[in-house]
């Protein structure tokens, strides 16, 4: 009897360290956009992967690699360990390839082990919504109640610990995903809260004034309007004219302001500057630590390669293009298994979106590939390989894994509300 009660309490505390990882994960997507809260996302990660840890050693919980993403994500990693022992910065590009390479895959799979039925596939929808959208209003009473800022100054201009091109890139995921759950199904009240969230993430999306959000926007329309005609319709009313009556930002797609942006933006000069020491490093780069650009001294040197014309007038320590980025600290070859993580992806969603068993598989599928081409758009002109815009993009590609493994699923995809495969206590085959 001792012996059944102490077996018993056992696989009640395995069973609760289980349910406790997905919450643990959820609380560190929920306040990946907000910063000063970094304790709160250690003190959840680490301790879902404490919880992982003893699930998996005490062979209480199983954990699949299975994924196309997998092999190209190994060949990536191994090629950025090959490229510490080159780098420049050999404790930085140490330190890098664990918290903004590892920490992130680690998530990855959290996510694709811990929410893979439709249920839990919307929890963490959710998550990311009702997160942006606090996020949003904490800057409109920042900006718009405290400090009475116009309207024609950029949105969360004075709001440093997040760049403005950041925060358009948080409220246009937020808002590709609530306009993906609008359904006619839906309880009133769900809706009403889903059409709050699409407007108020498209206005700070047209408040931040950022010309790469605006052709995002437009790629990810482009991706998911044949599913969403009606919704997306009004989506773009309601930017346009909200855009157009209170903010410039029709003033920064005029002719002659874009002949002005392109002799002002300092992208190109960046890019050159970057090209020149890609050139110098172009079979492993400096290295994948993100401070190796700091030192201003190496950044002078390749600036003065640049054609005159062409020089930064202001030495930026990060390339502002996530594949000039890749390519500077991992070299053409790390950029190459990049881009393989990239093709894989786009040819998982592409055979989902044509094929999926069901529509939920379809219409999601459809969703995320739009949520990608934004973020991988926005990614042209930004920094998106560290801090939120990286958790989003991960968090993209897990989601799409969800999708893939629901279709190839022996018995087919989880039914709505049916628990995840992987119950408490029981590990997979």
């Amino acid at each position: 009897m001792e012996e059944a009660r102490n077996s018993t309490a056992t696989e009640r505390f395995y069973a609760f360290l289980n349910q406790c990882i997905p919450w643990l994960i959820g609380i560190f997507l929920f306040f990946n956009p907000f910063p000063h809260t970094t304790a709160v996302k250690e003190i959840s990660f680490y301790l879902s992967l404490l919880f992982f840890l003893v699930l998996l050693f005490a062979r209480k919980r199983g954990f699949s690699f299975r994924t196309p993403l997998s092999i190209p994500f190994a060949l990536f990693v191994i090629w950025s360990c090959i490229g510490l022992f080159f780098a420049l910065n050999k404790p930085n590009s140490f330190h890098d390839i664990y918290a903004h390479l590892l920490k992130y895959l680690f998530v990855f799979y959290i996510v694709v082990n811990f929410f893979s039925s439709e249920k839990r596939f919307q929890a963490i929808l959710w998550v990311f919504i009702i997160s942006t959208g606090i996020l949003i209003f904490i800057l409109l009473i920042h900006e718009y109640a405290i400090l009475h800022r116009p309207l024609r100054e950029l949105f969360g201009l004075y709001f440093p610990e997040i760049a403005p091109n950041i925060i358009a890139l948080l409220t246009l995921f937020s808002m590709l995903l609530s306009i993906s759950l609008i359904r006619d199904v839906n309880p009133t009240y769900r809706n009403i809260v889903l059409i709050a969230s699409v407007c108020l993430s498209a206005f700070a999306t047209a408040a931040t004034q950022a010309r790469s959000a605006i052709l995002a926007m437009i790629g990810a329309i482009a991706v998911i309007f044949p599913r969403r005609k009606k919704i997306l319709l009004w989506f773009c009313v309601i930017t346009v004219a909200l855009a157009a009556a209170f903010m410039p930002i029709k003033d920064r797609f005029t002719l002659d302001a874009m002949r002005q942006k392109m002799k002002d933006d300092h992208r190109l000069s960046i890019w050159l500057c970057y090209a020149e020491i890609i050139k110098d490093h172009p079979i492993v780069g400096v290295g994948f630590g993100m401070q190796t650009c700091y030192d201003d001294k190496m950044l002078m040197k390749y600036n003065q390669r640049v054609p005159e014309q062409y020089r930064m007038t202001h030495l930026y320590n990060a390339p502002h293009n996530l594949l000039v980025d890749t390519a500077t600290r991992t070299g053409l070859v790390g950029l190459a298994l990049f881009l393989y993580i990239l093709f894989s992806f786009v040819k998982m969603g592409w055979h989902l979106i044509r094929r999926g068993r069901n529509e939920f598989i379809r219409d999601w599928s459809l969703c995320i590939m739009g949520t990608f081409v934004a973020v991988f758009i926005q990614g042209m002109f930004e920094n998106t390989l560290s801090g939120p815009p990286a958790v989003i993009l991960y968090s993209i590609f897990a989601m799409m894994t969800i999708l893939w493994r629901m279709q190839h699923e022996p018995s087919g995809a989880p039914r709505t509300g049916a628990p995840a495969p992987d119950a408490p206590g029981k590990a997979n085959p």
